[in-house]
């Protein structure tokens, strides 16, 4: 398993695709692993607007993106995000973030993935 020093994950949503919420959550969990399990693991991911519920109490991911930690890729919440929905007391793994960073990384990244 090792970190993929070009790829960038960006999540910015609490779940994948536009259908039923509980799906969507299902799906990102599914995606989250499987992409773990795959052994390329990107750089950073970060995440923005309610992809920050990913990141802080309640999430059903913190496992899996704390496993992403240990191995090395940087977690990256949007600070902004944090504040708008009232979570920033409540962020669990990795670090806020700001847009001037976000904008950098997606500009900086040879490869930029989005479920």
């Amino acid at each position: 398993m090792g970190v993929n020093k070009d790829l960038l994950l960006v999540i910015d949503s609490s779940g994948l695709g536009d259908g039923e919420p509980d799906l969507g959550e299902k799906l990102m969990k599914a995606f989250l692993n499987v992409l773990f399990e795959s052994g390329d693991l990107p750089a950073r991911i970060i995440c923005m607007n309610s992809g920050v519920f990913l990141t802080t109490d309640g999430s059903s991911v913190l496992d899996i993106l704390k496993g992403y930690e240990e191995q090395g890729t940087e977690i990256l919440s949007c600070g902004t995000c944090l504040d708008y929905y009232g979570r920033s007391d409540n962020l669990r793994v990795g670090k806020p973030t700001n847009m001037k960073e976000t904008v950098s990384a997606l500009l900086g990244f040879e490869k930029v993935l989005k479920p």
